[in-house]
């Protein structure tokens, strides 16, 4: 069952704008199908990594198949792959086999990064996801996933299982109950046993000269073999062990197990979180990045692994514990998630059996690794860029450079408008001049046409005043 929660608006971000109650929509997926199929039990399920397609979600169940649903069509599966290799158990796949008593049966899977597929003999390249899968019985095989492709080749073809190094007598335990493949280059695979066991493994390219105990379920258009190296093993402490007493006592001090679910953290990439009937433990793998120096250095001993562990352990922290002694009824996590907030800072929300929330902040003992700075980098590392150049200088010689610069621009434009001023003012003045020379030349002639207007107008009355004579003469 999917469920759907509605959008998020307002002020505050929520629910349908705040509403106390909302309706939320669900998604049967296979109902039918396990309806109709009573004996089958659900293993393992798991949303498809792909952010341009549409969300499937992918299930395992008993009958040793995985079936991808799209939950636009959510009674039908897009694709269904048969993890059974025995030509008599692909005929009755429902019937329980002797493999599924010897623990031949398929327990649990992770999706890897995305990648390209190996040994591809298309025009274009296709992308295809890594998918993990774990059998009860330890052992660990490879399938290439793309729902955009035809299963051809390597695509959606069972590889493994995959070789673990060191070998062991017992092939690290019989009761492997999770897995989970951090995205880190490379890959590093984590299997959980129900006795507390974690294996951290390193998915590296195998020799070519290697023997393969199984190297008919190989692809001979592979070029190499992905091979386990198991760098370090971690004992949780899933109760407190009392110290040795009585004889009366030693049924109390049995070794507790129980299954165990592994989650990523969406925050820091090379952590982990286990959650169990014990409570929950953080693990932070802190030699991912002396691995990637490490295996960047083209050093071709892989035995050297194994010194580089010895180095330097994985943090593993108790962070919630639900069972203190044996003795105690456990409170089983039902419900785990890891969440970032401005108040609560990284924090982690479990929900026990009994439907209670509880929040725990989480220790900042493991921590992203932080982006390198420019500066730090060499100067062939990266192209040159006019930003430099202020790192040479002082932040007061920058500011001063600043200011200078805006002066300079300031006195242009006052220079130009300066020009402009000077160049109208000359016009002007050009202009003056010439009416002045005008009125020197014609000033005198209007003074003489106005005396003999004057003289003719006295003539005709036929008196000639004094002034006038004295003018005239």
């Amino acid at each position: 069952m999917v469920l759907e929660l509605p959008q998020r608006w307002g002020k505050r971000s929520e629910f349908e704008g705040g509403k106390v109650k909302i309706n939320c929509r669900t998604v049967p997926v296979a109902e039918r199908f396990f309806t109709s199929s009573t004996s089958l039990t659900l293993r393992h399920a798991a949303w498809y990594p792909s952010e341009s397609e549409e969300p499937h979600i992918v299930l395992l169940t008993s009958d040793n198949c995985i079936r991808f649903y799209n939950l636009k069509r959510p009674q039908t599966p897009v694709k269904v792959f048969c993890l059974t290799q025995s030509e008599e158990e692909s005929i009755l796949p429902t019937t329980r086999s002797y493999t599924a008593s010897l623990g031949e049966t398929a327990i649990a899977f992770d999706f890897g990064p995305v990648g390209l597929a190996p040994g591809q003999r298309f025009k274009e390249e296709v992308q295809v996801h890594p998918l993990y899968i774990l059998y009860e019985n330890g052992e660990t095989f490879l399938m290439y996933i793309s729902l955009t492709h035809i299963s051809t080749g390597s695509i959606g073809k069972l590889l493994g299982p995959l070789p673990m190094h060191p070998a062991a007598e017992d092939n690290y335990g019989y009761d492997a109950c999770a897995v989970l493949c951090l995205p880190c280059v490379p890959n590093i695979l984590i299997i959980a046993t129900e006795s507390g066991m974690l294996y951290h493994c390193v998915v590296l390219e195998g020799d070519e000269e290697e023997e393969q105990t199984s190297s008919e379920c190989w692809d001979p258009r592979l070029e190499t073999v992905p091979s386990l190296y198991v760098f370090e093993c971690v004992e949780l402490e899933l109760a407190l062990k009392l110290a040795a007493g009585d004889e009366d006592d030693e049924p109390s001090q049995l070794d507790f197990s129980c299954p165990i679910r592994l989650h990523k953290d969406p925050l820091c990439p090379t952590r982990y979180h286990c959650t169990h009937t014990a409570g929950v433990h953080s693990v932070g793998l802190t030699w991912v990045s002396k691995l990637e120096r490490f295996l960047s250095s083209g050093e071709e001993d892989r035995d050297g692994l194994q010194e580089l562990a010895a180095d330097q352990k994985c943090i593993v922290e108790h962070i919630l514990c639900t069972k203190p002694l044996p003795c105690r009824y456990p409170a089983p996590i039902q419900g785990f998630w890891i969440i970032s907030d401005l108040s609560l800072g990284a924090a982690m929300i479990c929900i026990t059996d009994s439907f209670e929330c509880i929040i725990r902040p989480l220790l900042s003992t493991t921590r992203p690794t932080s982006p390198p700075l420019l500066i730090s980098k060499a100067e062939t590392d990266f192209m040159a860029s006019p930003l430099r150049n202020f790192t040479d200088n002082s932040f007061e010689q920058h500011i001063g450079n600043i200011l200078r610069r805006s002066l300079r621009e300031m006195a242009e434009r006052l220079a130009d408008k300066y020009e402009e001023a000077k160049e109208k003012q000359e016009d002007i003045m050009s202009r003056y001049e010439k009416c002045n020379v005008l009125t020197a030349v014609f000033l005198p002639c209007s003074s003489v046409c106005f005396l003999c207007i004057k003289w003719v107008g006295v003539k005709r009355s036929g008196c000639y005043p004094l002034y006038k004579c004295k003018l005239l003469l």
